[in-house]
């Protein structure tokens, strides 16, 4: 009598227990996988984790395609997620002469939410956690992947203990200096880019103001995203739970270098952002300048990001790009909606049994390269759109050209009426599918189309823009014409009646 086939469940390794990486391990154990999540640093949860986070950017910015992607892997979970977060209608713009002006994101409401990384942290791994299939091991630093033997190496950096451990799929989420992606790179022929980009950053802390009753609020609007303009460097502010703002400042690197002392950082400070500094308070931006670091931008871009059934990059570790429409994350976590759509077309199963453990698992190596496949295009597309947004976020949003195209793009948008999709609406969608729509309908401004429509991908949103783009030029030369044949009429008109006139 022959022996039964054995069957066990799968086990994935999840390298990186950020946003990303907890996504992911989250939707691989709701497929039934036996999910291990590897993080080289403490537990965020920890008060040492918390001191180290002072010296970051402790706030993001989550969109539509960010949420969407969370209540595809769980509604409840999305749900519980942004009772953290606090809704920003728009741009409010801080010029040089103290005056502000706001700036909606959209006529029909819509917000971005301004989140506090660490609590984000936190709040995956709780997550994590609660899920019987997922085991996390903190401070577990990845050593090697083996993708031939499906083993990875790691150790446990509490006992300096390094230990083997086998798997039958990896996700390399451990940003963008991902050790997965580096280990990848020697068994695929991936194409791969990395550019530091000219500006670096400070992170600079606005405390809790206080209202006339002595209790806390906010310095600023806490619904706006504040932003300093000063052409060739800006300053943000988002505003955090604790009534608080996390500032960034953002400098080409030349200009922070001659800002090397206190006093000199302090006059430039006061010179170009005046309003800011009362609200920060000298002491504070001090404090800030002499111990936060300059950090560097980083934007990398690789091709493919799969191999076999064995491997996937999700997030940074794939794609990182400068943080200037506020994608990076929602990016991310919309990687991992992506290949939960693809796994389910694919049919992708979480058990092998013992006759077929060393074969090939087709449709899961169906399904990551449709990945890469599918993907590469529209990470492509909002990396560029990214470095496109810093020079409107630092310049344009000032000018009047600038200012004139928005109004124009507004009235376009009330003139073609696309109908209204609220998120609410979508989420059933994009459960099951890619996208919506290959083409928008309608003409929608490009800040809707990348913020607040995550049925509609990056490469579509691309095309849409330089589609929208050649309309407005058409606009420009019939309306440039027009205004030189008024011109030409009232000239010959002029010269005529001077001829009347000697």
């Amino acid at each position: 009598m022959a022996s039964p086939d054995i069957v066990t469940r799968k086990r994935a390794v999840v390298v990186g227990a950020g946003p990303v990486g907890c996504l992911a391990a989250l939707m691989l154990a709701k497929r039934g996988w036996e999910v291990s999540l590897f993080e080289g640093r403490p537990d965020p949860r920890l008060p040492v984790s918390k001191a180290s986070t002072k010296q970051r950017s402790i706030n993001l910015a989550i969109s539509h395609r960010g949420i969407a992607a969370i209540q595809a892997i769980d509604g409840s979970m999305a749900e519980r997620f942004m009772q953290t977060a606090i809704p920003m209608k728009g741009r409010m713009i801080h010029h040089f002469n103290g005056k502000s002006d706001s700036q909606l994101y959209d006529r029909d409401g819509q917000c971005i939410n301004s989140i506090d990384r660490s609590l984000l942290n936190e709040y995956f791994v709780d997550e994590a956690f609660r899920s019987e299939n997922i085991r996390v091991f903190f401070r577990h630093k990845v050593q090697a992947v083996d993708f031939e033997n499906k083993k990875i190496t790691f150790e446990d950096m509490d006992i300096a203990h390094i230990t083997t451990a086998n798997f039958d799929f990896c996700v390399g989420a451990d940003g963008s200096y991902s050790l997965v992606r580096r280990q990848l790179m020697r068994v695929v022929r991936m194409d791969y880019q990395q550019q530091y980009i000219k500006p670096e950053y400070i992170e600079l802390k606005m405390p809790a103001s206080q209202d006339d009753e002595g209790h806390l609020d906010f310095a600023l609007d806490p619904n706006h995203l504040h932003i300093w303009p000063r052409r060739s460097y800006m300053l943000i502010a988002l505003p955090n739970k604790d009534y608080t703002f996390t500032c960034t400042l953002f400098a080409p690197s030349e200009e922070l270098d001659r800002l090397d002392t206190p006093n000199i950082f302090l006059n430039w400070f006061k010179l170009n952002f005046p309003d800011a500094l009362q609200a920060i308070g000298e002491k504070n931006l001090i404090n800030d300048f002499t111990h936060n670091p300059r950090s560097p931008l980083i934007c990398t871009k690789s091709n493919p990001y799969h191999y076999k059934d064995r491997a996937i990059l999700l997030g940074d570790a794939a794609h990182s790009m400068v943080p200037f429409y506020g994608q990076g994350l929602n990016c991310g976590l919309e990687d991992v909606r992506i290949l939960d759509v693809l796994l389910n077309r694919e049919s992708v199963i979480s058990t092998v049994s013992e006759r077929t453990a060393d074969q090939e698992d087709e449709p899961l190596k169906r399904a990551l390269s449709r990945y890469s496949q599918e993907r590469h295009k529209d990470l492509v597309a909002i990396s560029e759109l990214a470095m496109a947004n810093y020079v409107e976020m630092r310049h344009l949003v000032t000018t009047p050209n600038y200012l004139a195209r928005k109004a124009l793009d507004n009235i376009l948008y009330r003139l073609s009426s696309p109908q209204y999709r609220p998120l609410s609406s979508l989420s059933a969608l994009l459960s099951n599918e890619l996208y919506a729509e290959n083409e928008p309908k309608g003409w929608l401004p490009l800040y809707t189309l990348v913020t607040f429509r995550p049925d509609v991908s990056y490469d579509a949103v691309r095309r849409a823009v330089v589609r929208q783009s050649e309309i407005l030029k058409g606009v420009g030369y019939i309306g440039a014409a027009m205004l030189l044949g008024v011109a030409g009429v009232w000239m010959s008109y002029a010269t005529r009646s001077s001829r009347y006139t000697r």
